[in-house]
């Protein structure tokens, strides 16, 4: 069986997206039970994170120090004019692997799967595969 693959649509040009429900659902429509699961993301101007998402603060300012640290207006030379979104995707990252035990995420208490976006409003997916434990 192939990636699983999750759409998610975004509605700003930065944003955090909490994908762990839906991550969770996949996990079951695949039945898996114990072992990993990977999310990948095929986007090079969006990323991937676990991180708080009981105080959307957090996000926020995740946001706002990458924009502070990874400025729209420098010499970029990439033509496109989003340069500061593959930056911002490279340093998150393209993926995540999480512990999948006995049919659920195994997550930190405050921990949350999320979607980075950097150049958006688009439509974007994710996929999933899953290895289960020897």
């Amino acid at each position: 069986m192939g990636p699983v693959t999750i759409d998610i649509k975004t509605s700003a040009h930065e944003e955090f997206v909490d994908i762990t429900e839906q991550v969770q659902d996949a996990i079951a429509q695949i039945g898996a039970v114990d072992g990993v699961c990977t999310i990948f993301s095929p986007h090079t101007t969006a990323g991937l994170t676990v991180n708080e998402h009981a105080d959307p603060a957090v996000a926020h300012d995740i946001i706002s120090f990458l924009h502070d640290a990874v400025p729209a207006h420098r010499p970029w030379t990439h033509a496109e004019g989003n340069s500061p979104a593959h930056v911002k995707a490279s340093l998150l990252g393209s993926s995540v692997a999480v512990i999948v035990e006995r049919g659920r995420l195994h997550l930190g208490t405050w921990q949350g799967i999320f979607f980075c976006e950097f150049d958006g409003p688009r439509s974007r997916r994710v996929w999933l595969t899953f290895t289960p434990s020897p």
